[in-house]
């Protein structure tokens, strides 16, 4: 009896899509996570990535296993710094030779709703001083009776007072100045402008840069005035402003 040789071929499916391989077509093969062997034709390579499988040619490449996650240490043991040894300048029994390195987050930690860094000692702050309340500008104040008058004399030409003297001497003519330090007062020196009918009295302060010149008081008769303050040494000038040695017309 003749036997009939006929060519051989298995007949083979895709894992992925069923369909049986024709002959000449091109397979590949892949491994679930389970590491299971599958086959899978040219039109379901994606399908079979999308679920997870491995290109076989692929699996050398990939880690033998997975990385694990490094162990934490407690935060007071990383802390924990060596302390030599003050006779042999070892580290006690017990304890690393080289403390651990810090790691990220360890840096910071909150108490009490604050951030505190405990990577760096803390640092003593200086005490804040706080400004006060009602700030006041103090000017050097001269030392001779002569110098005080004259400064005393420019603050209050140069406040509003002096405007105002100047326009009472376009009605009531020529005032009687008198100017002088106060005794009880270092800083201060008493202005006194008057006419026969009224007079006013300020009082400069020569420590004040705020509010140096204030008017302290006024009135009608020449009588009320100490006869200290009688004394006249000053007058006004041409332009209305009060100056040492002027005599009222």
């Amino acid at each position: 009896m003749k036997k009939e040789l006929r060519p051989f071929h298995d007949i083979a499916a895709c894992d992925v899509c069923g369909r049986t391989i024709l002959k000449g077509e091109r397979t590949e093969p892949f491994l679930a996570p389970g590491g299971t062997r599958h086959s899978v034709c040219d039109l379901c390579f994606v399908r079979a990535e999308h679920e997870g499988w491995i290109r076989e040619s692929a699996h050398d490449q990939l880690p033998s296993r997975s990385s694990r996650p490094l162990e934490r240490r407690p935060l007071l043991r990383r802390l924990r710094r060596r302390a030599p040894d003050p006779v042999n300048g070892r580290p006690p029994e017990g304890l690393d030779a080289h403390p651990p390195l810090a790691e990220p987050g360890d840096a910071e930690v909150e108490t009490g709703g604050a951030t505190a860094d405990l990577g760096s000692p803390p640092t003593a702050s200086a005490p804040r001083r706080e400004p006060p309340q009602n700030p006041r500008h103090v000017r050097g104040v001269p030392t001779t009776a002569e110098v005080k008058v004259e400064r005393a004399l420019e603050l209050f030409n140069a406040s509003e007072h002096q405007r105002t003297i100047a326009g009472l001497t376009r009605s009531l003519g020529s005032p009687m100045v008198r100017a002088v330090p106060d005794p009880e007062a270092p800083s201060t020196v008493t202005v006194l402008v008057a006419w026969e009918l009224s007079w006013y009295r300020y009082r400069v302060d020569l420590g004040d840069a705020a509010e140096p010149v204030a008017l302290q008081g006024k009135g009608d008769e020449l009588s009320d005035i100490k006869e200290g303050l009688r004394d006249w040494n000053a007058g006004l000038d041409a332009d209305g402003r009060v100056v040492i040695g002027v005599e009222p017309e």
